[in-house]
């Protein structure tokens, strides 16, 4: 049996200082305010933490400053994918070697490889740690797919654990779960409830940066079988803050909202920008609306 690394696990932003160099001290900072307040682990420098524009000395400071934010309070999962199964397999060592607890490795992007070369990319870099291995799976990111099929036959690896599943179509969710029993989170926010009631471990969420606890409390409802209650606080509260953290491409709107709420993050590397003016006040209004900004 494959062992879960939590239910709620955060994206984790990545702070930088005026000049956009790392904010380490802010990292820290939210990293102990996340595992305070719903999160049971902490996924770093990935998508929501701007890892293309991070470099591999960025990215590791980043991994032993989480580590030792968390103090074991929770799981510390390092970002090590990329397109370059080279370049993966020596991130992860470098982020073992960092004292994190596992890795997240995405689908190889761009270069748009079979089947048969995701496999043997994830066994390149499984092979080369004694890590738990999350695998990401983001066709709208990376234009290829995971089938079900490919995933079971990676699941059959002791050490890949679980699959953070950004593929909307739950039937390949379903099917997944017929063939083995890697574990399965949400890889996007609106696919938590759903995947709570497949009987998923959680996900690894962004939204968590603001409501962390009441995801929680939504997973933990499912599964106790109070899928009124579930239900009720994905419409109330859950639903609209996914749909207005969509206004533009994440993490823009999430690092604005932190700002909003009194956690400021600082800014973006480019060629991400600031929330504009309209963006920026849709997302105030939606945030008071929601009871999350006074």
């Amino acid at each position: 049996m494959k062992q879960s690394l939590g239910t709620i696990l955060t994206a984790m932003v990545t702070p930088f200082k005026s000049d956009l160099k790392l904010d380490v001290e802010a990292l820290e900072r939210l990293a102990d305010k996340l595992l305070d307040n719903g999160s049971d682990g902490l996924v770093v420098a990935g998508t929501t933490g701007e890892c293309p524009t991070l470099t591999d000395d960025e990215k590791v400071a980043m991994f032993k400053a989480v580590v030792g934010a968390a103090g074991g309070r929770g799981a510390v999962i390092a970002n090590t994918g990329s397109n370059d199964t080279r370049h993966s397999v020596e991130l992860t060592r470098k982020a073992e070697h960092a004292g994190v607890d596992a890795v997240l490795v995405v689908a190889p992007y761009y270069n748009k490889p079979p089947q048969r070369g995701l496999v043997a990319h994830f066994r390149a870099v499984a092979a080369a740690t004694s890590l738990p291995l999350v695998i990401y799976n983001i066709p709208s990111r990376c234009v290829v797919n995971l089938s079900p099929e490919t995933l079971a036959e990676l699941g059959a690896i002791e050490n890949v654990v679980a699959v953070k599943q950004a593929n909307p179509d739950l039937n390949e969710s379903r099917r997944l779960q017929q063939l083995c029993d890697l574990g399965l989170y949400a890889g996007s926010d609106d696919m938590l409830l759903d995947v709570a009631k497949l009987g998923g471990w959680g996900g690894i969420c962004v939204a968590s940066h603001l409501a962390g606890r009441q995801m929680a409390s939504q997973v933990k409802a499912v599964r106790t079988g109070d899928l009124a209650a579930a239900e009720d606080l994905d419409a109330q509260l859950l639903a609209p803050l996914y749909a207005a953290l969509s206004i533009t491409v994440n993490p823009i709107p999430v690092k604005c909202a932190l700002g909003l709420v009194g956690q400021p993050v600082g800014g973006l590397r480019l060629p991400l920008v600031d929330a504009s003016a309209d963006e920026r006040a849709a997302l105030a209004d939606e945030l008071r609306r929601l009871g999350l900004l006074s």
